[in-house]
């Protein structure tokens, strides 16, 4: 990873109708790394993606990849991202090979270019066995890497995963995370939104959460733990279960000692979700009052 933008937002805002999804936001991924975006249902995260690969136009604001900025749908710099959407783009009718050769066509790939870059991304994948299944007789989890190859087979320097692993079983979710990486360390800088927090703490380099369409913390996932506090307190006190965050373990035994014996408490180090929850609430609406903090 490097301090090379890859790509850049600055001041993005969407709006539909009188609902803004995205307010006035600052994107920066650095080449080489893995970027995630997290945030509640309904926070912008599929619209932020939307918009940077020009699926959506901006209300205002601007996109660059690698410093240029993206003018809409048929910019050819956008031959620099794949992207892989929540709900996979495949036709469920026809073989795995078959949906790789059509996106190779697309993106006008010469035959014996597309058959070295197929065959040796059909390997990395472990897809040998299934090209010539047919794709509706898929797991979710070959799906995936189905629409991974598709998405690559055009050589994109950046990745765009919108809730990669959404509906996989424990053994695929594992799985496609190796991938990722594998990925990742092969120079693909990946963009990638998730709900699951210990996906994005085992994951990302860096992170930014997003509420009610603004970003209101950025930092790797150590920084945000310990922006927060780096050991969690839980204890149950009238039958609710409550939190505090210190910086100090010895800070978070002088609280425990204030506890009665009677309360039920445990210490632990904070993690991803700890800031998660105290950013955007527990509840499973977003939060009404927001911290905002940038690391």
């Amino acid at each position: 990873m490097t301090d090379d933008i890859i790509i850049s937002g600055k001041g993005i805002t969407k709006k539909f109708g009188d609902f803004t999804a995205l307010d006035n936001i600052d994107v920066s991924v650095r080449r080489g790394e893995i970027y995630g975006f997290l945030g509640p249902n309904g926070a912008g995260k599929t619209t932020t993606i939307r918009v940077m690969t020009s699926l959506t136009p901006a209300t205002s604001g601007t996109i660059k990849i690698e410093g240029e900025e993206v003018k809409g749908l048929d910019d050819p710099k956008k031959e620099k991202i794949g992207i892989i959407q929540q709900h996979i783009a495949l036709d469920r009718d026809v073989s795995v090979a078959e949906n790789i050769w059509y996106h190779a066509i697309l993106h006008h790939i010469p035959k014996k270019v597309a058959k070295e870059r197929i065959d040796r991304l059909v390997k990395i994948m472990g897809l040998e066995p299934y090209m010539n299944h047919m794709t509706i007789n898929l797991s979710g989890g070959w799906k995936r890497r189905t629409a991974i190859v598709a998405a690559l087979i055009h050589e994109p320097a950046i990745l765009v995963l919108d809730e990669p692993t959404a509906g996989l079983d424990t053994q695929s979710r594992h799985m496609l995370w190796q991938l990722i990486r594998e990925l990742n360390s092969a120079g693909t800088t990946v963009f990638l939104t998730t709900h699951y927090m210990d996906e994005a703490q085992e994951l990302c380099d860096r992170i930014a959460i997003l509420n009610h369409g603004k970003i209101i913390a950025e930092g790797t996932p150590e920084e945000l733990c310990e922006n927060l506090g780096r050991w969690a307190v839980e204890y149950i006190e009238d039958g609710i279960k409550k939190y505090r965050y210190f910086s100090d373990i010895e800070d978070s035994k002088s609280f425990r000692s204030t506890l009665g014996d009677e309360v039920q408490v445990t210490t632990r180090p904070t993690n991803l979700e700890d800031v998660f929850l105290e950013l955007t609430g527990r509840e499973n609406t977003n939060a009404t009052e927001e911290v905002s903090y940038r690391v």
